[in-house]
């Protein structure tokens, strides 16, 4: 076994691999960019090399200076975690070279099916079903519009090497492939050092399914059954779940045997993913098609983990040292559900923007990585796991993903993980910049995906306006109220008793209106609670000042008690509350004084549209107009590229481009006036 191994990348999975490593007695290397230099994986590696300026292309792409940071460090092998080089064909052929193991796949496994024109290429040749489209170089925009036609649309263009919803753009005409090739090029290279495309037919109502190889030295191969990762925005996955809703155990069967043969085919070992895309509306279940191969450790590994019991780093490192694997595919069953969350650092309420910046408050549900007994492994704490790699005062920065944990969430059965799902992001806390907690917790409650009826589509059909908060049941509502009117009651009584506030001799106001999203709540505190009339059994603690509150409700319908999280936050007209995916502007007012709020003037926002604003940080990579010319509704003005990728500004409306503020190049802060139109 290794003594000593080098972690080539950063972040969560960082953390990931040293605590696996640290609990095999191994000792780990971390390397780190600047941006990096105060991570929590960079603390918790036994040493740590600076590589590099932040971009990841003058640090963790670069494979000399991993190679040459193991060599100082006498580092004996390399887990090259997801993304970076982690499918570089030269980066483990320098490895070999140098006589340092790489903990994955062999180097003709990953150049047989880490290029996704290829992978197709051999599938295809192997006799299993490839989705139709044309597997080969395409030349310029002008090849790529007559290869569209000729498939028929809609169509997917993908970067070859891509990966994590990189270099991917769906088109429904031949003006979207007009206008998304180029990018997709320029994302490619950008991300993973290679422009080249492939397009493809894109299957209407699909799911996405895929499925967990593992293979030792020796030959054996096995499938570690299925994960549905069909929840999906910009083809990046945001839920994934282990197993699938959909998936019958014959169907598991026929999937899971055709994969290995497809690893054998090209002596594969280490853990790889088999992506699927399935037809969801074929009840047989025998229309999926191969997508392509990622030779490495996947995002979403932890749920497979969490239903298997079996820690695929672990085995990894297993198999890189040259062991057997010590089980066989009748040994892998089936313990559970499992479902994982992806906490982003992007605004749903705004379009899902990326946000950068600082963490000025960060309080997962449960610790992260501090904790390495076993109550906190694989399953969690209580069934609770939070994988991060930020801490609280730490910069969420633009050169990498936009992730800033991963939820998972494990229980008997499916409702169980989605209700432990709402709960524990009810309990995270974080500040200082946009997430997406309150967004993936309206998921977990949603009747479609309660239901199971899941394709890649949900969220753009069930949310086609954009996020504004998860649907707010008229309960819900009442016990908000209540607690607002509480809050106010115990404000009121501190105040009375400070001298000089308020008489003494006054009592405090016990009756209240809780005006939430315009709907009106009468809320009485005498010796028990009462909104609208009927009376609320509200248990909670409160101290005024208090961000969280952890309120017990009972239902009157007794139904039992329900448990969930308030974040309480001070504004000038109220509180703002959130919980179950839903914040809450709450104005609690005098009963006495309600009634008269209703004649205020209501102060009308500035008219922005003649102003083109830069919605994210981020660089402007390309201006396509100049001060003087006409522009049409939805005509490109723009390109901005943030976290990785690219987002094209259009105009909202005819007019003539007025002034130009920026150009091409500048780094731009959210808000930034990119041109003034007229």
């Amino acid at each position: 076994m290794f003594k000593k191994i080098l972690i080539a990348n950063r972040g969560e999975i960082a953390c990931r691999v040293i605590k696996t490593a640290r609990r095999m007695g191994i000792q780990t290397v971390a390397v780190y960019s600047d941006a990096d230099a105060r991570a929590p994986f960079v603390q918790m590696a036994d040493e740590a090399v600076h590589i590099g300026p932040s971009p990841a292309a003058q640090s963790y792409l670069i494979a000399d200076k991993i190679i040459a940071a193991c060599k100082a460090t006498g580092a004996e092998a390399v887990h090259p975690g997801y993304g970076f080089l982690s499918e570089r064909t030269s980066f483990a052929e320098q490895l070999k070279a140098e006589g340092i193991a790489f903990i994955g796949p062999p180097v003709g496994a990953i150049a047989a099916m880490g290029d996704k024109i290829e992978s197709k290429k051999l599938a295809k040749e192997a006799g299993v079903n490839v989705v139709p489209g044309f597997v080969g170089e395409i030349e310029d925009t002008e090849h790529a519009v007559r290869i569209s036609n000729e498939i028929g649309y809609p169509v997917m263009m993908k970067a070859s090497a891509g990966g994590g919803g990189k270099g991917m753009r769906l088109a429904y005409d031949e003006k979207d492939v007009r206008e998304g090739f180029e990018a997709v090029k320029r994302e490619g290279l950008n991300s993973f050092g290679d422009d080249r495309v492939f397009i493809e037919k894109f299957i209407l109502n699909p799911r996405h399914i895929e499925i967990q190889i593992l293979g030792d030295q020796h030959g054996n191969i096995l499938y570690l059954n299925e994960r549905e990762c069909s929840i999906q925005r910009r083809h990046q996955k945001v839920v994934e779940e282990a197993p699938s809703p959909f998936v019958t155990p014959k169907m598991r069967k026929a999937m899971g045997e055709q994969c290995v043969a497809l690893a054998r085919a090209v002596g594969y070992y280490s853990a790889g993913t088999v992506e699927l895309i399935v037809s969801g509306a074929d009840p047989s279940g025998e229309s999926f098609y191969f997508l392509e191969m990622n030779t490495r450790l996947q995002v979403e590994h932890p749920v497979t983990e969490c239903i298997t019991g079996i820690d695929l780093v672990e085995q990894m490192i297993r198999v890189a040292a040259g062991e057997k694997l010590a089980f066989t595919q009748d040994d892998i069953k089936i313990d559970g559900w499992a479902i994982e969350n992806r906490v982003y650092a992007e605004d749903p309420y705004r379009g899902f923007l990326p946000s950068t910046g600082r963490l000025v408050r960060y309080q997962p549900p449960v610790p992260g990585w501090e904790d390495d007994g076993e109550a906190n492994g694989r399953r969690g704490l209580n069934g609770v796991r939070v994988d991060d790699g930020v801490y609280e005062g730490g910069e969420v920065s633009m050169f990498y993903d936009p992730m800033i944990a991963k939820l998972i969430t494990w229980g008997q059965t499916r409702d169980e993980a989605a209700d432990l799902q709402i709960a524990a992001l009810d309990r995270f806390e974080i500040e200082g910049l946009g997430h997406n907690v309150d967004f993936v917790s309206a998921i977990m409650q949603h009747p479609r995906f309660r239901s199971g009826e899941l394709t890649t589509g949900f969220i753009a059909e069930e949310y086609p306006d954009g996020f504004t908060g998860a649907a707010t049941s008229p309960e819900t509502a009442q016990h908000l109220a209540a607690i607002a009117g509480f809050i106010a009651t115990a404000r009121a009584d501190r105040a009375r008793q400070i001298d000089g506030q308020l008489d003494g001799a006054l009592e405090p106001p016990y009756d209240w209106v809780v005006r939430i999203g315009g709907e009106d709540f009468a809320v009485s505190l005498d010796e028990e609670i009462t909104v609208n009339g009927a009376v609320v059994d509200l248990a909670m603690e409160y101290t005024p000042g208090d961000r969280l509150v952890e309120a017990e409700i009972a239902h009157s319908a007794g139904s039992g008690l329900s448990v969930y999280g308030v974040k309480i936050e001070p504004t000038r007209m109220g509180l703002k509350m959130t919980t179950r995916g839903a914040i809450h502007n709450v104005q609690i007012l005098p009963a006495r004084i309600a009634p008269l709020t209703r004649h205020m003037i209501e102060k009308v926002p500035p008219d922005l549209s003649k102003f083109l604003i830069c919605p994210m940080p981020g660089l402007l990579v390309a201006l396509h107009v100049g001060e003087g010319d006409k522009v049409e509704a939805g005509q490109p003005l723009a390109v901005v590229e943030a976290m990785k990728m690219e987002n094209i500004l259009r105009a909202e409306k005819s007019a003539t481009v007025k002034k130009v503020n920026a150009k091409a190049g500048d780094s731009l802060a959210v808000d930034a006036v990119i041109l003034e139109l007229e």
